[in-house]
């Protein structure tokens, strides 16, 4: 393993050409995440990135690490089959919401459900952006697209209902036009031992620009953006006047002046039950509406390859080393009459 050597964003930085549309969010994600690595302690010769097909997976391209370009979906799996190969590598894999919620969905959940080492980063800009514009498993009902003229008919996903609810033990949210924001995030993610998925709004600005407008508009975010913190009620707004309190069915936005304050939900972001997260991660019912962002779940539990380990290592302490020789020669495991 390569010792960590103090760096700089350049060290992180390849030679190749960025080649997203002008005012692309990608671009912004990019520098946010080769600006973290050099704090992050780590060495460049074991940290990989592995994507799979759209506009956000030509992210391996950018990064001066190994890198692995893969095929559509597929990232989680080809990532987990690493993690438990290499466990000692720091693993990032990078998708967008058609390429990790679509064809890949059902690799996502299990690389969650498992409980696999990589930092999952799905950039969400709730359009199909490479093949130009159709609708995605996360753009809303009625969404009108070279695919779907009349207006689309599929209920989207949540991508963070998803992750929570395949019980993923580091669950975060945040968006393209806070850089410290998007920091501060995944280095939480590097730190939590296990799966952390992270959902970053990100905006397309040829197939859906605006489409976070509403929410992330300078003179908007105190008034719609719900900033979560570990260990403090949930209060948001450019004078804290807004909070969250539970409801019979989950939670719900109020003035603070019509409740006292132990009313306001405490975040806790430690909960072994995902469900106050869940909740949270239900409250924005579009981009519209105030939005949680931060870190919804940060829970500790076996991390899969370190339990695969000590699985294989009782394993032969009760029946001694396996020989694999004697294994193959041993003859047919069954006789056919």
């Amino acid at each position: 393993m390569t010792e960590a050597v103090a760096t700089t964003k350049k060290d992180w930085t390849s030679d190749q050409e960025v080649r997203w549309c002008p005012g692309c969010g990608d671009y912004s994600i990019l520098t946010a995440v080769q600006l973290m690595m050099p704090d992050l302690d780590i060495a460049r010769d074991n940290t990989v990135f592995i994507s799979g097909i759209g506009c956000a997976a030509r992210f391996p391209y950018y990064m001066n690490t190994y890198g692995m370009h893969s095929i559509h979906g597929r990232s989680p799996a080809i990532a987990t089959g690493l993690a438990m190969a290499r466990p000692d590598l720091n693993i990032w894999v990078v998708g967008g919401d058609g390429d990790m919620l679509s064809i890949g969905g059902n690799h996502l959940i299990h690389a969650l459900r498992r409980n696999v080492n990589i930092k999952i980063l799905l950039f969400n800009n709730m359009i199909y952006g490479l093949t130009k514009g159709q609708y995605s498993p996360t753009s809303e009902v009625g969404k009108v697209t070279k695919s779907s003229p009349m207006g689309s008919l599929d209920h989207p996903f949540n991508p963070l209902s998803v992750a929570l609810g395949a019980e993923a033990t580091f669950v975060a949210r945040t968006h393209d036009m806070d850089r410290a924001h998007m920091q501060k995030t995944f280095t939480r993610a590097h730190e939590h031992e296990g799966a952390a998925f992270v959902e970053v709004l990100q905006n397309c600005n040829v197939f859906n620009d605006g489409v976070f407008d509403t929410i992330l508009k300078k003179d908007s975010r105190d008034d719609m953006l719900i900033d979560l913190v570990h260990g403090e009620p949930i209060r948001f707004g450019a004078e804290q006047q807004h909070g969250v309190v539970r409801t019979s069915t989950g939670v719900e936005v109020v003035d603070v002046k019509d409740v006292s304050e132990s009313e306001l939900v405490v975040h806790d972001e430690a909960q072994s039950d995902p469900t106050m997260a869940f909740a949270l991660s239900r409250l924005a019912s579009s981009p519209t509406t105030p939005t949680p962002v931060g870190v919804f779940r940060d829970f500790q539990r076996d991390e899969y390859a370190g339990a695969a380990s000590r699985q294989l290592v009782a394993a032969n302490e009760r029946s001694g080393p396996g020989d694999l020789e004697a294994l193959v020669h041993s003859g047919a495991t069954w006789d056919v009459h």
